[in-house]
C-alpha cells in the first residue's frame, strides 16, 4: 500500500534553483529535483475505501489560486541535523488550504497531526552529518529565494516505502480557481435586455 499525502507541486523554474543548493554538504541524500514538493498533510497508509472517502472530500474543496515563493534555508534536528530545507514565505491562502485539509482528515477519522505546519521544501535527508558543517552549509546559502510563482493546485501524491525522498506519484490533481477570471456578479445589470 502507498503512503499517502497532500501537497503543493514545485514549478519547474524554482526547482531548478532549488537544485543550485545541492552539493558541499557531507552526510547528505540530496532530493531528486522532480521529488521537490511542499507537503501539506501526511496522511500515511490507508485502504481504498478510506483513500477514496479522502479523494472524495478534497475534491469539493473550492479555493483560490494564490501566490508564493521560496525564501532561506534551514535544517531540522537541531542537536542532531536529520535534514535540510528551502523555506516558504508565509501565504495567508497556504495556511487555509493546509487548515481545511487537516480539518477534513480528523473528520474522516485520522489523527491530528502531531507537529505544526512547517511549510518547507526537503534539499537533503542527513545521515551522520556533523552540525558544524550543516552550520557552515546553512551560512554560505542563508539568502536564498525564487522569484514569486502561481499555485493554482495542490495534489495527492503517493511514497513507496524507502529511506524516504521519492519517487513520487502523483495520484489526484485538486484545482484551485483562478481569481482572475472569476465572475464576481458586478456585470449583472449593466447591459440593456
Amino acid at each position: 500500500m502507498p503512503r499517502l499525502f497532500v501537497a503543493l507541486e514545485v514549478p519547474r523554474n524554482a526547482a531548478m534553483s532549488l537544485s543550485l543548493l545541492r552539493g558541499g554538504l557531507p552526510g547528505a541524500r540530496w532530493i531528486d529535483v522532480e521529488n521537490f514538493h511542499i507537503t501539506l498533510r501526511f496522511i500515511g497508509d490507508m485502504d481504498g475505501r478510506t483513500a477514496d472517502e479522502v479523494v472524495d472530500r478534497l475534491d469539493r474543496i473550492e479555493r483560490p489560486e494564490f501566490q508564493l515563493a521560496l525564501s532561506g534555508i534551514g535544517s531540522f534536528g537541531s542537536k542532531k541535523p536529520h535534514s535540510v530545507f528551502a523555506g516558504v514565505t508565509p501565504a495567508p491562502d497556504m495556511f487555509a488550504l493546509q487548515a481545511e485539509i487537516e480539518r477534513i482528515c480528523q473528520r474522516l477519522g485520522l489523527p491530528a497531526d502531531p507537529r505544526k505546519f512547517t511549510p518547507h521544501v526537503t534539499l537533503a535527508r542527513l545521515r551522520n552529518a556533523r552540525t558544524e558543517d550543516v552550520a557552515r552549509y546553512l551560512t554560505g546559502r542563508g539568502n536564498f529565494h525564487t522569484a514569486p510563482f502561481m499555485v493554482n493546485r495542490f495534489v495527492l501524491m503517493s511514497s513507496k516505502e524507502s529511506v524516504g525522498g521519492g519517487p513520487y506519484l502523483t495520484e489526484e490533481v485538486f484545482p484551485l480557481y483562478d481569481t482572475g477570471s472569476a465572475w464576481d456578479g458586478t456585470d449583472l445589470y449593466d447591459h440593456p435586455v
